[in-house]
């Protein structure tokens, strides 16, 4: 969302440097840019041919370092060089001072008063309470402010600042170190998901084995206990064709008798 916001306040900037033919015209154009509300992001500026001229143009050389500083660096670095470079518009330096903030809230998620005084040159802990305020209303920071204990405390930075083009190949190094990283994460998960797949196979072969154990007890029981009882009724048989004839004979012997 913010970074849609400041191209599109970026691009008329961009259709007028096709015309800014004149190394006073460029320099012109970015003081308009670096001033204007809303531009925070300028890498497409800077690589606009006729801005990019200013680099070979004497007296005017300054303006173009100064949009790399708008672009990528901070009020330190403007200070640093500022008897090279123009003199700042309130509007400029108020934007220079917003665009600082982002680095610095990217290195600590909680800031210190007297560490941002500091660091952005401020008279006073109202200016930058103003400061900051101006910076949350505007999108670039997601923060709370704590005057009692002189903190701010930084949930939220939006994606701003353009990379610096000595930033690249360190970013790519980043980048292939986080891809080695998920792809030796992704075999671990693959090879747990074959140990889990392992283990579900034994517990099946497992349970297949000892139902088949329990179905052939089951059958071996069945058959026995049918055995026994055939038996056992051809015993009863016997016994009772036996006493039958028992019977009989006792009872022919006491007739007899």
């Amino acid at each position: 969302m913010e970074q849609t916001r400041a191209l599109n306040a970026l691009e008329p900037f961009l259709a007028l440097s096709k015309s800014a033919n004149s190394p006073r015209a460029a320099a012109d154009l970015i003081t308009q840019a670096t001033s204007a509300p809303n531009t925070y992001v300028f890498a497409e500026l800077l690589q606009t041919p006729n801005i990019q001229n200013l680099r070979d143009a004497g007296e005017y050389a300054g303006y173009l370092s100064l949009l790399e500083i708008f672009a990528w660096g901070t009020w330190a670095d403007y200070k640093a060089n500022m008897s090279t470079l123009p003199q700042l518009t309130p509007a400029q330096h108020q934007k220079l001072l917003l665009l600082s903030l982002l680095p610095l809230a990217h290195a600590h998620q909680t800031l210190t008063y007297p560490s941002l005084l500091t660091h952005l040159d401020l008279p006073s802990p109202a200016a930058l309470e103003q400061l900051l305020t101006t910076a949350i209303y505007s999108g670039l920071l997601t923060a709370t402010l704590d005057p009692a204990n002189a903190r701010v405390h930084v949930t939220a930075i939006a994606p701003l600042r353009d990379l610096p083009p000595a930033a690249i190949p360190q970013l790519q190094t980043v980048l292939d170190a986080w891809e080695l990283r998920c792809v030796e994460a992704l075999g671990e998960l693959e090879e747990k998901a074959r140990a889990v797949k392992r283990g579900a196979v034994r517990r099946e072969r497992q349970r297949r084995k000892v139902e088949r154990a329990q179905h052939v007890v089951m059958e071996a029981g069945t058959g026995s206990g049918s055995g026994s009882g055939a038996k056992g009724k051809r015993g009863l048989g016997a016994m009772e064709v036996e006493e039958e004839r028992g019977g009989k004979f006792a009872g022919m012997g006491r007739r007899l008798g």
